[in-house]
């Protein structure tokens, strides 16, 4: 191969390597389709590689067959020279297709045929996916999760079951079709209607639903709006809490925890989060999580929500609240060590009552923060440290629990 002289005009200017499946962009350039698909999709570029133009979100791939067929014909030519013949590409699906398919599914058992028929395809390809989206699918599956919700979630029927299963599946596609931002603000909409209609999974679907439900709930809330994230209702915060608490999978607890992180900073997210039990779930999950990551989550969602009185009176109540936050200071990460120091700070710049500052001084929360003024963990950590042992001198300095050779350099 190395001998032979390859036409120039046969090579992909992205790979250098001969095309195999040649496809032409708006710019009349072409390129093999893998390595286009790569550099527009997986690597989000707009533009073309060689004229550096811009092409537009739905500019189409259009197939060389001319090209194709001369590299096939030059492959069979070489042939004894060891040069392998390009077998011929299989048709990729299109845009008119996808649209035939969603709107032939009118009865519930098309339906459930064409999300089948929906699922193979996204599992070929990333080219299928964008397909998929550009031809309505997403609002197509997005209907049959909002009608399932209000029509049968509650029925026990042979038909109530079927359309049940038609809206997981639904689910299931839409988190993995990975909706552009554009696309999840659609879903989202002024009036937020499908987040209401995720909810209600949330609270009448089976495990694999609440999954997918929570999962695409995370992704569709990043884009939001301010003014949305404030109107959550409470019983948004009661389902997810509800998730966290069963343990559904590893995957649904993290976006969870990041949904949270999300929404609890705007309007009385926080305290609508205390109210249906986030602070006690949270502790629990943080006394049995040793995984570097969620701690992160889980002491960044809790920093949150110290940030009310609620939620500082619901840790200190959790017997073992201030002991895990104090726990996992310098023992994960530079990350959690920060998190759990200001919820430290929190409690006791708001809410240190006498009892509060001795049970400190007993659980060895203290003892933890003078560490942390010895050790290398962060300018941040460490100036929070010394604010809070300065707020309190008074009550602590005399304790047991503070290093004699500290005393002298006690704030």
């Amino acid at each position: 191969m190395e001998e032979i002289d390859v036409p120039p005009f046969f090579l992909c200017p992205i790979s250098l390597e001969i095309m195999k499946d040649p496809v032409t962009v708006s710019t009349g350039i072409t390129y093999d389709r893998e390595s286009i698909e790569k550099w527009l999709f997986s690597g989000k570029n707009n533009t073309c590689p060689v004229t550096k133009q811009v092409l537009s979100a739905d500019s189409d791939l259009t197939p060389n067959h001319t090209l194709r067929r001369l590299i096939q014909a030059w492959c069979t030519l070489n042939a004894s020279n060891g040069v392998e013949r390009i077998p011929t590409p299989k048709i990729p699906i299109n845009k008119i297709q996808i649209v035939k398919l969603l709107n032939d599914a009118k009865s519930p058992q098309l339906q459930m045929k064409c999300i089948g028929k929906l699922r193979a395809l996204a599992a070929e390809s990333d080219a299928n996916k964008r397909c998929i989206v550009s031809a309505g699918a997403v609002e197509f599956l997005a209907s049959i999760v909002s009608k399932a919700n209000f029509t049968t979630f509650e029925e026990e029927s042979d038909k109530g079951l079927e359309s049940r299963s038609a809206s997981s599946e639904a689910l299931s596609i839409l988190h993995y079709l990975q909706v552009s931002e554009a696309g999840l603000k659609k879903l989202v909409g002024k009036n937020s209607e499908f987040v209401g209609c995720l909810v209600r999974v949330l609270q009448r679907g089976n495990y694999e639903s609440r999954a997918y439900a929570v999962m695409l709930l995370s992704s569709m809330l990043q884009v939001a709006d301010p003014t949305q994230l404030m109107a959550l209702k409470p019983e948004f915060f009661v389902e997810a809490v509800q998730v966290l608490q069963d343990h559904i999978s590893h995957q649904a607890t993290k976006a969870t925890l990041k949904l949270l992180t999300e929404v609890c900073p705007w309007g009385r997210n926080k305290v609508k989060a205390v109210e249906a039990g986030a602070v006690s779930i949270l502790t629990e999950l943080l006394l049995a999580s040793s995984e570097k990551r969620a701690c992160e989550m889980i002491l960044t969602v809790l920093d949150q929500l110290c940030g009310c009185a609620e939620g500082r009176a619901e840790l200190l109540k959790h017997a073992a609240g201030m002991a895990i936050v104090s726990k996992k200071i310098l023992r994960v990460s530079h990350v959690a060590s920060e998190r759990a120091v200001k919820i430290l700070y929190s409690i006791s710049k708001f809410s240190a009552t006498p009892s509060v500052l001795q049970e400190m001084s007993q659980l060895g929360v203290v003892a933890k923060l003078c560490l942390v003024l010895q050790v290398d963990c962060g300018s941040r950590t460490k100036e929070k440290t010394r604010d809070i042992l300065r707020l309190h001198a008074r009550a602590w300095k005399n304790s047991p629990c503070i290093p004699t050779n500290l005393l002298s350099s006690y704030p």
